[in-house]
């Protein structure tokens, strides 16, 4: 875990879990070529979570965010998703300013946990029961993604749905390892509830990052 007393520094340095040229794999970006930036540090602990390895802040090496936007531009990409872990849990507007400069789009996958640092060119908002978004996040959420692994997960998804702006877009998206119990049920409310769209993480049947 991150510990409390730097989680809000100025954000020059960051726990770089992982970076890699991939593809967006779910939500409203599918398919789209971005760089990835993984950082460390969560305190929320899904137990369906696809990357618990990146909860501990502190097993991550602390790299100069001037670093790390570097690697991001010499990739060639123009554009960045930042994800975690929590991302917000850290300081984001050194991070943001130095990719903005080279013209870099920024994306962030985030629970809304924490309150919001850097500069988005989208913001894909995740609610987590284990610990809710701060109230604010909610307004400034491009998109609404929320995992579905139980039928009361949809009073959840209704619950955020009625709190992001109207030009929000709406996404149910499967637990991975629930899948072939719970998309049938998913396929129905959609079938009834057309606000909503259905996100596949289409990386995993590409075997890519």
């Amino acid at each position: 875990m991150v510990k409390k007393s730097v989680q809000r520094s100025e954000g020059e340095k960051l726990p770089l879990v992982e970076d890699f040229f991939s593809i967006q794999g779910e939500g409203f970006h599918t398919g789209k070529a971005a760089y990835f930036i993984r950082l460390g540090g969560c305190e929320i602990g899904c137990s369906w979570c696809d990357s618990p390895f990146a909860w501990d802040s502190e097993i991550h090496p602390m790299i100069d965010a001037d670093d790390i936007a570097e690697r991001i531009i010499k990739s060639g990409t123009d554009s960045v998703v930042i994800t975690g872990g929590e991302p917000l849990m850290w300081n984001l507007d050194y991070l943001c300013s130095q990719l903005k400069k080279n013209k870099i789009s920024t994306y962030l996958e985030t629970s809304g946990a924490y309150p919001l640092t850097g500069k988005w060119n989208w913001i894909c908002l995740s609610p987590k029961k284990n610990m809710k978004p701060v109230p604010e996040i909610c307004k400034f959420a491009d998109e609404l993604k929320v995992i579905i692994q139980e039928k009361s997960d949809f009073e959840w998804a209704e619950e955020y749905r009625s709190q992001v702006n109207e030009k929000c877009r709406l996404f149910l998206q499967p637990e991975w390892s629930s899948f072939e119990r719970i998309i049938p049920e998913i396929v129905d409310y959609v079938k009834n509830n057309s606000v909503w769209r259905i996100s596949l993480q289409v990386h995993k049947y590409m075997h890519i990052p």
